[in-house]
């Protein structure tokens, strides 16, 4: 022991870094933050063209039709814009939380898939229950809302010895309850305080759906 003690004398352990992020998740964070950082250095006329082809707008797809871009890449695009550093910081942490942990369990691929495709998921139910809305939606809410969902369908798989880490339904029923309640409540720090509670809930539904396919196709996998 003191022979180790004497060659390690003077050499401070490596650190470790401040974030310790999966790859995926850090890619996600940064272009957010980019992004949102882009729309800020705008001038300010320039913001409204910014939401006109970029955000999702439902009126656009109920009247004037899904032709060309951008309004097709608008259920994808609206994920990195954010209505205010509040909006952006809270979802951001968000993705760390439950991106990394997708990331780390179920892999890059899985997670991206599921963050983008929860956030589209999002978008349409918005779609559907507010066909003539003009407002722009905004945000990576609906994709967090997904991930989580995943992670939650993950937890609340028994083990090999029958244990769950969390049980299902009543965390499902309070984040189903806490996005209606923000959503007519309003959020203090986000454009107008107003809350796309239903593409929370569409995003959320679609993790949990897709992470149970995932689960399905890797247990078929495992059975070749």
């Amino acid at each position: 022991m003191a022979l180790l003690d004497g060659q390690n004398r003077g050499n401070p352990p490596p650190r470790q870094p401040m974030l310790n992020l999966p790859p995926a998740v850090l890619a996600l964070i940064g272009a957010n933050v980019v992004v949102h950082l882009a729309v800020l250095i705008l001038p300010r006329e320039a913001l409204g063209w910014v939401l006109v082809h970029f955000a999702f707008i439902p009126i656009r797809y109920s009247i004037e039709g899904l032709g060309g871009w951008p309004a097709w890449a608008g259920p994808v695009t609206y994920q990195f814009l954010h209505g205010g550093w509040l909006h952006l910081g809270i979802n951001m942490v968000m993705l760390a939380a439950f991106g990394s942990a997708l990331e780390r369990t179920a892999g890059v691929r899985s997670m991206v898939i599921l963050y983008l495709a929860t956030g589209v998921a999002g978008a349409f139910v918005h779609f559907a229950l507010f066909p003539g809305s003009n407002i722009p939606v905004v945000g990576a809410s609906g994709s967090i809302s997904g991930l989580f969902g995943a992670v939650l369908w993950l937890m609340a798989r028994p083990d090999r010895f029958g244990r769950r880490s969390i049980r299902f339904w009543p965390a499902a029923l309070i984040w189903i309850g806490f996005s209606v309640v923000i959503g007519f409540t309003g959020m203090p720090g986000v454009a107008d305080g107003q809350i796309a509670w239903a593409a929370h809930i569409g995003g959320f539904v679609a993790g949990i759906a897709i992470m149970m396919v995932m689960l399905a196709i890797a247990k078929a996998r495992a059975r070749r």
